[in-house]
């Protein structure tokens, strides 16, 4: 049981970093919680608001009351299955602006600016674009990155609005240029879901070097201040599993940190509330908590060309029929086929707005869809200055974590928000949308005032899932910060992090892509191989940014 190297989870960075540990040669034991990843409602990508509210693939995590929210709960899911919440995402193919990462590198996280990523981006896309410079892309890499059909005349009339409305167009968002309209990337291959399971982990299995551990990780081990083994609940018992060289943890932005402090990592007065010893005190450990919120502006659609006709049990079953017997047809496909990434303002450098497309008027977990043909923009602004925390409720690892995001808590957050809501209503009102757009529905056109948008917001903004933050990297005298730039973590030997905790800020849209990222750099740190070379190559900023918001 025991091997060179421990990884706990098996999600997006977790996947990575352990099949990369296998590839090189070394034995690696994955403990994951969940179950298989098998099956129809994980599979089908056309079925992706299924597994998410499923106890059997999702933890079901919930958020504390949020202030800023009007005291409302939102869902926080993350994947407890085979391939973490690669399984139960959104399958939407976002790496984040070049600009993000520079970020991180000027945040202490040396190494991380985009020269240094790109390369590793490329090592783990094989790309199917139809338009886009392939020198931005990687070809041969483990994760297939697909564009939908873009068959439904929606996508088009989407995209030809945001020109109509002075924004460019992108051939390629993961490419050069991020900023504009264009067709949205997905992680599907023919026909089906491609989540780091497939891509990492079944692979590696093969090879004998890595064995998959089913059990819920309990706490790390510690001899004096060295990781040494994970003690893992299993079969109705505790299971030891140790580790010869090192841990590493990559159980997501909210079992991470919980698992941090349940080891004696953490914030020290914290820790002591609930009785633990503390190993390392680390203020950081839970704390710089983010995420993007997102609203649905909604329209009836004019014509019958939206997918309602198929929210129905018929329709479902004609669409599962259909994609079980031949992988093909409305199953096939996340939906979210077009996008777009555009600047609140002038003075704002890249994009800080998000925009994904549904030819559908529902929620992203399934639920509330309106009655009647109808199309929704979801958007949200993607640099929040909220920050919020996870921390215990107690020292038994059975119980859930208490997560704060402290949503719309900044008050620029307001003002941001009122710009997604006007900004996305000039562009929906371009004449390309026009055949299509009989009256909006959410917010409603009573809703213009500032007090009337805020009132929206604070009603119906929804997590878009993208947890990340808590243990962030940066320099040992950082005292904010938990891990270094290597991943590993400060104050303790033999323990790494490799997943979206040590984002030091969230990324531009979703973060399936720089998750992965992550465990594929940290592997080569872990490993000791120098970094891939940086790559010479320059991202499109507009050149009138200060002056100019399009």
């Amino acid at each position: 049981m025991d091997a060179e190297y421990v990884v706990v989870g098996s999600g997006s960075g977790g996947a990575a970093v352990a099949a990369r540990l296998a590839e090189a040669g070394r034995s690696v034991v994955v403990v994951e919680a969940g179950g298989t990843d098998a099956g129809p409602f994980i599979r089908m990508p056309g079925a992706l608001s299924y597994p998410m509210n499923m106890a059997r693939y999702d933890w079901g995590f919930r958020s504390e009351p949020e202030p800023g929210l009007g005291g409302r709960q939102l869902a926080c899911p993350r994947g407890k299955v085979l391939g973490g919440s690669s399984s139960i995402n959104g399958m939407v193919w976002v790496r984040g602006h070049a600009r993000d990462f520079d970020h991180w590198a000027e945040a202490g996280a040396a190494g991380w600016g985009f020269a240094d990523v790109l390369p590793y981006f490329q090592r783990l896309e094989c790309w199917h674009g139809d338009a886009g410079d392939p020198a931005w892309r990687g070809l041969d890499g483990p994760m297939h990155v697909t564009r939908g059909p873009r068959t439904n005349p929606l996508f088009a009339a989407f995209v030809e609005a945001g020109r109509q409305a002075g924004y460019p167009a992108t051939a390629d968002y993961n490419g050069q240029q991020q900023e504009g309209f264009g067709a949205m990337e997905a992680t599907i291959w023919k026909g089906r879901r491609w989540s780091s399971a497939m891509a990492y982990l079944r692979p590696a299995m093969k090879s004998g070097r890595l064995r998959l551990v089913r059990g819920e990780a309990r706490r790390v081990l510690f001899e004096g201040r060295r990781a040494v083994a994970v003690e893992v609940a299993r079969r109705g018992g505790v299971e030891v599993i140790r580790a010869g060289c090192e841990v590493v943890l990559a159980a997501s932005a909210i079992n991470t940190p919980k698992l941090l402090m349940l080891s004696g990592i953490g914030p020290a007065a914290h820790l002591a509330e609930h009785g633990l010893e503390v190993l390392a005190d680390r203020p950081g450990v839970g704390a710089n908590l983010q995420d993007h919120l997102e609203v649905y502006v909604q329209y009836a659609s004019a014509r019958p060309v939206t997918l309602w006709r198929y929210w129905n049990l018929a329709g479902k079953a004609w669409v599962g029929a259909r994609w079980l017997l031949t992988g093909s047809g409305l199953g096939a496909s996340n939906q979210f086929e077009a996008c777009g990434f555009i600047r609140s303002g002038a003075g704002v450098e890249y994009p800080d707005i998000q925009f994904h497309f549904l030819p559908l008027a529902v929620r992203y977990d399934g639920h509330g869809a309106v009655r009647g043909h109808g199309f929704q923009v979801h958007v949200g602004p993607m640099r929040s200055r909220s920050r919020g925390e996870v921390r215990l409720t107690s020292a038994r690892p059975e119980d859930a974590p208490a997560i704060r995001f402290r949503y719309m808590s900044h008050p620029e957050d307001w003002a941001e928000f009122r710009a997604c809501l006007r900004l996305t209503r000039e562009i929906m009102a371009q004449p390309a949308m026009a055949p299509y757009v009989a009256r909006e529905i959410a917010p409603g056109p009573e809703a213009v005032s500032d007090a009337a948008l805020d009132a929206f917001v604070r009603a119906h903004a929804e997590s878009a899932y993208h947890p990340c933050g808590t243990a962030r990297m940066g320099q040992a005298d950082d005292l904010q910060a938990v891990v270094d730039p290597q991943g590993r973590v400060i104050g303790v030997a033999g323990l790494r992090v490799a997943d979206s905790s040590v984002f030091p800020r969230i990324t531009n849209g979703n973060l399936n892509a720089p998750s992965i990222l992550v465990g594929e750099k940290m592997a080569d740190h872990i490993l000791g191989r120098p970094p891939l070379l940086p790559a010479n190559l320059e991202p499109w900023v507009h050149p009138d940014w200060r002056e100019s918001q399009r």
